[in-house]
C-alpha cells in the first residue's frame, strides 16, 4: 500500500479531483466522515489528511510515501524530498502586501512583519537589505496591519479578495506557487513500482503521458 499525504483546505478538493482522473478513488462517506486516514475503493492507497506544512514533514520521514502540496511549503519547509511533478493544481502567489502601498521604499528603520512564511520572508527581505521583524501568526494575518501588529503581510493571495476586504494592497511578489507531488527518498528506491505506476497515472491525467 502506498501512502498518500494530501494539504487540507483550499488545495485538497482539486487534489482529490485529480487523483479521481488518474484512477484513484475515494468513497463518498469516507472523505465525508472526520477520519483522517482513510483507504480508496481498491485499497492500494491510503490518504492522509494533514495541515498543508506537515505535508513535507510526513514525506520526508517516510510516514508517507507521497504527497501533494504547495510550492510555497516546499520552499518554507526546506524538506529533503523528491519532486518529480508540477501539478498546475491551485495556482497563487506569496506576495508582501500592506496599507501603505510605499511601505518598501519608506524610511520606516525596522519593518514589522506578520506571516506563517517566517523563512521565505527572511530570506526575500534580507536580499532586498531591509531590516524586518518576523511575527510569527498562524491565521488571519490580514488582520495585523489592521490591528497595527505589523507594517506589511507575506500571505497567499490567490485572487486578491481578501486582501482587497482588509484594505490591503500587493507591493510586491516574492514567488509563484502551485501544487506539487513530492515523494519521499527512500520510498522511491523501496516502492519504485508502484510509485512509478502512481506517477504515470497522474501524468496521464494531466495529460503530460508520452505516447
Amino acid at each position: 500500500m502506498i501512502t498518500v499525504a494530501i494539504a487540507k483546505g483550499r488545495m485538497q478538493d482539486d487534489a482529490l479531483k485529480l487523483l479521481g482522473k488518474a484512477g484513484v478513488h475515494l468513497h463518498p462517506t469516507a472523505l465525508a466522515s472526520r477520519r483522517l486516514a482513510v483507504e480508496d475503493s481498491s485499497g492500494d492507497y491510503r490518504f492522509i489528511f494533514v495541515k498543508p506544512m506537515d505535508v513535507p514533514v510526513y514525506v520526508e520521514h517516510g510516514i508517507a510515501d507521497c504527497g501533494i502540496v504547495g510550492r510555497d511549503v516546499i520552499l518554507e519547509t526546506q524538506a529533503d524530498v523528491l519532486i518529480p511533478l508540477d501539478l498546475g493544481i491551485a495556482h497563487c502567489q506569496l506576495v508582501v502586501a500592506a496599507i501603505d502601498k510605499d511601505v518598501l521604499t519608506r524610511s520606516l528603520g525596522m519593518l514589522r512583519i506578520a506571516t506563517k512564511y517566517s523563512h521565505l520572508a527572511s530570506s526575500h527581505f534580507g536580499a532586498l537589505g531591509i531590516p524586518v521583524e518576523i511575527i510569527s501568526l498562524s491565521g488571519s494575518v490580514e488582520l495585523a496591519p489592521v490591528l497595527g501588529l505589523a507594517d506589511a503581510i507575506v500571505d497567499l493571495s490567490e485572487t486578491g479578495r481578501t486582501l482587497q476586504e482588509n484594505g490591503l494592497k500587493v507591493v510586491d511578489v516574492i514567488t509563484e506557487s502551485t501544487g506539487r507531488f513530492v515523494v519521499n527518498r527512500a520510498s522511491y528506491q523501496l516502492k519504485a513500482d508502484k510509485l512509478t505506476r502512481f506517477t504515470h497515472s497522474i501524468e496521464a491525467a494531466l495529460g503530460l503521458a508520452t505516447k
